[in-house]
């Protein structure tokens, strides 16, 4: 845990035992009177970079995606499965999220935990959703935060601006990148107030909810880390169904990937180690010299999958009813928007890639700075479950490399 991390959880710690102590007081209404303006105005500073920052990330990451594709068939084929592994990861989780809330309820308190935060942005209505999944006013989803709408333009832009001159796309990518950034420095500075305005809120939830509360983040940590064990589960299923490797095999091989993606909580510094798995898993070092990298860069299935299950627990707490459309919808958004969140720091893709799966969900994020500073736990299952599938995808892609020339030969020879 990182001293960012520590300095946020102590920030929550404080103001859960501060709450604690002065709830039932008039001190403690008091305090929560105070501290709440002050908690709702952090929140607003990471709210306002949402909508911008995620359409610069989107148009670029598309961008640099379809780049990528451009380099040649194994990268284009890579790319597919990561795509189709993201959405079903994302699927996957939202009906396991929902399964394993039925089976272990919400704590008492879940409920009052949500009324005991400070009031978030208004919500876009969740009617008429299919009426409003293509934008007629791009500036009006974007001022609403219609995430959908504007996930689905931003995604669209991106690809149409690599249909056009190379030098005027390397513009626009380059100009979005640009926008990227300065979000990213002005989230990286209200992140520097985390600590103030998490303790801020917890203060108000120590009142009101007192020690109940410690309760309710512990079930939503296992809700959470059942989500990505199920990313995990589905990633030696894709091994073995369509990479055609043995169980035992695949787990023996990706056994010490998994433990540098444990111990140090980073795909990028398991890259080494999944490379050196390339030989046992039979794949091509050539090939997995490519498609690996690309999938640390690009594919992030269990992080994916944890976020739609972020936002149907929160869905659950604020009894917000998900019907089957929503859920879809999330999917697709946390799969879209995974992509864009590639080499953000924990704490901003955090709040920068949640924050859209929810509001495309109709849920409130007000309660995502509480959830941010007990994320150390499941972020240690979204990285293992992250490298897990990345080592999938390469077996899968390089067996159907591998299989490639001999069907061409077959082909010839037949012909």
């Amino acid at each position: 845990m990182n001293g960012a991390s520590l300095r946020i959880l102590g920030g929550l710690v404080i103001g859960l035992a501060l709450g604690t102590m002065l709830a039932g007081t008039p001190e403690g209404d008091t305090a929560s009177a105070v501290a709440a303006p002050v908690g709702k105005l952090w929140l607003d500073g990471l709210t306002m970079t949402v909508v911008p920052l995620v359409f610069a990330l989107l148009v670029s990451g598309i961008m640099g995606a379809a780049s990528q594709a451009r380099g040649g068939t194994l990268a284009a084929r890579a790319l597919g499965w990561f795509a189709a592994l993201l959405l079903a990861a994302s699927l996957l989780s939202a009906a396991v999220s929902i399964l394993a809330i039925a089976a272990i309820p919400l704590p008492e308190g879940a409920t009052a935990l949500a009324a005991s935060v400070v009031e978030g942005p208004a919500l876009p209505a969740a009617a008429n959703w299919l009426d409003s999944i293509v934008p007629t006013n791009v500036f009006k989803a974007a001022a609403d935060s219609a995430m959908v709408p504007l996930v689905i333009f931003a995604v669209l832009f991106g690809i149409a601006a690599t249909q056009i001159d190379e030098d005027l796309g390397r513009l626009i990518e380059r100009t979005f990148r640009a926008i990227a950034l300065v979000m990213l420095r002005i989230v990286e500075w209200v992140l520097w107030l985390a600590p103030l305005g998490v303790l801020a809120l917890a203060i108000g939830v120590g009142v009101r909810l007192g020690g109940s509360a410690a309760g309710v983040l512990a079930h939503y940590v296992l809700i959470v880390i059942i989500a990505c064990l199920a990313s995990i589960t589905l990633s030696y299923a894709a091994a073995v169904v369509f990479g055609r490797a043995s169980l035992p095999r695949f787990a023996k091989a990706a056994l010490p990937a998994q433990v540098v993606a444990v111990s140090t909580q980073s795909s990028l510094a398991s890259l080494p180690a999944m490379i050196a798995a390339a030989r046992p898993l039979d794949i091509d070092e050539t090939k997995a010299g490519v498609v690996l990298p690309l999938a640390v860069s690009l594919f992030r299935a269990a992080s994916a999958a944890a976020n739609v299950a972020v936002a149907v627990y929160l869905a659950h707490v604020h009894g917000v009813e998900l019907g089957i459309a929503s859920l879809v919808l999330g999917a697709c958004v946390a799969a879209a928007v995974s992509v864009a969140a590639v080499g953000l720091p924990a704490q901003v893709s955090f709040f920068a890639v949640i924050a859209p799966v929810c509001l495309a969900m109709g849920v409130p994020v007000t309660l995502l700075p509480l959830l941010l500073a007990i994320e150390t736990l499941p972020d240690v299952f979204r990285t293992l479950g992250n490298v897990t599938a990345d080592l999938a995808v390469a077996r899968i892609v390089g067996r159907e490399a591998k299989e490639a020339p001999a069907q061409t030969e077959t082909a010839q020879q037949l012909g």
